[in-house]
């Protein structure tokens, strides 16, 4: 095992081997990452649902998915691996007045940034999609270049690249502590050895906490699990159906496997670590299906699995340096959009560490100072 190192990434979600691979694409290669488990991207990356939007309320956030969609377009040539991104759109359906006046306020805005989205009437929605229930909605807004991706196609395309250009990788590397000296990252203490640093970057999902006040540092952070489920193949559902989101009751649902894959909708539970899958709660979930996708009824669940979204007050996400702590880093609280936005994340942290600040996107409505101010605060809005 490396005994020192120029950046040590806790983390081998897609976020932390993101940044790994756009640090060595940069030329530092003496780049390493920490990984507790088996294998990378087995946490919170497994488990989501591969959905990449640019439809959001904040134009930080709106920023951070049209640069990441560049990405995602160029990825297999990039990566030299087959086609991981699929464009077929994310259509929001909304039920209530505030519903459609807030969507089109946010369509201004998307619009203004250079997004191409649509507003559609219920029978637009229809002529879309022939199954699902209109009866109760007032309209909905389409993006046709959003979108979802194979998630294990894209964290492997990036891992192998990292590696090639010099990153190590270690595997079953639990971080027990961060050692600081004078204000400053001065080592990472793992059960293999510790290794010397003046960079760490914090990339540890739902974890991040933990990983904070290894340095002193308290994060506003916490885990929620979220679950998702898959149908049984439905002979009805076609190749192109977009990400569909039920606003109203933050049920969405996209084709996996033949089937449909589906969440959102689900009870409210305090935060907690817990992955065990509450099978209760599909009926739920179900419940909601239903109602906007009538066949549901007919559907065997195939299968289903939990994860842990990482969530801060105003779910936005941590980027940046840490004041308290000078070469501690935050890559962190994306609140279930950290695959999506992970492209650009791991250039834009590259840049903050080799060229000394976020030039492709200011990333400044990201630090973790905005929590001193309740003025510099502004929630996302379009969170499932």
């Amino acid at each position: 095992m490396i005994k020192v190192s120029d950046v040590v990434i806790i983390g081998g979600g897609i976020v932390g081997i993101s940044i790994a691979y756009h640090l060595a694409k940069k030329g530092c290669s003496n780049v390493v990452v920490l990984e507790k488990e088996p294998l990378i991207g087995t946490g919170s990356t497994s488990k989501g649902a591969g959905g990449i939007r640019q439809q959001f309320s904040a134009e930080i956030n709106i920023r951070l998915s049209m640069e990441s969609v560049k990405i995602f377009e160029r990825f297999a040539d990039e990566m030299g691996c087959k086609d991981v991104f699929y464009q077929n759109g994310y259509l929001f359906l909304l039920s209530t007045e505030e519903e459609v006046a807030s969507f089109k306020k946010n369509v201004v805005l998307q619009k203004g940034l250079g997004l191409k989205v649509d507003i559609l009437s219920p029978d637009e929605v229809r002529s879309m999609i022939s199954f699902i229930n209109t009866d109760d909605l007032l309209g909905a807004t389409f993006c046709g270049t959003d979108g979802y991706a194979d998630i294990d196609g894209v964290i492997q395309g990036f891992a192998r690249e990292a590696k090639r250009l010099g990153v190590d990788i270690y595997l079953q590397t639990e971080v027990e502590g961060i050692e600081v000296e004078r204000g400053r990252v001065s080592s990472v203490k793992t059960r293999r050895g510790d290794i010397e640093t003046h960079t760490v970057v914090n990339a540890a999902g739902p974890y991040s906490a933990i990983i904070g006040k290894m340095a002193g540092i308290d994060l506003p952070i916490k885990p929620f699990r979220r679950q998702i489920f898959v149908t049984e193949p439905m002979s009805f559902i076609p190749d192109s159906m977009p990400m569909v989101i039920d606003f109203h009751t933050k049920f969405y649902c996209r084709k996996e496997s033949g089937g449909l894959l589906m969440g959102g909708g689900e009870k409210k539970e305090p935060s907690s670590f817990d992955t065990n899958v509450d099978w209760d709660s599909l009926e739920i979930l179900v419940e909601k299906g239903i109602h906007r996708i009538p066949t549901i009824k007919e559907a065997k669940i195939k299968k289903g699995w939990a994860g842990l979204y990482s969530i801060t007050p105003d779910f936005n996400p941590i980027l940046g340096r840490v004041p308290q702590v000078e070469g501690f880093i935050c890559a962190i609280g994306f609140s279930g959009h950290g695959f999506m936005h992970s492209p650009i994340v791991g250039k834009l942290i590259s840049e903050l560490i080799i060229d000394g600040e976020a030039s492709t996107i200011d990333i400044s409505p990201l630090s973790i100072n905005r929590f001193k101010d309740k003025n510099k605060i502004i929630p996302e809005q379009n969170v499932i």
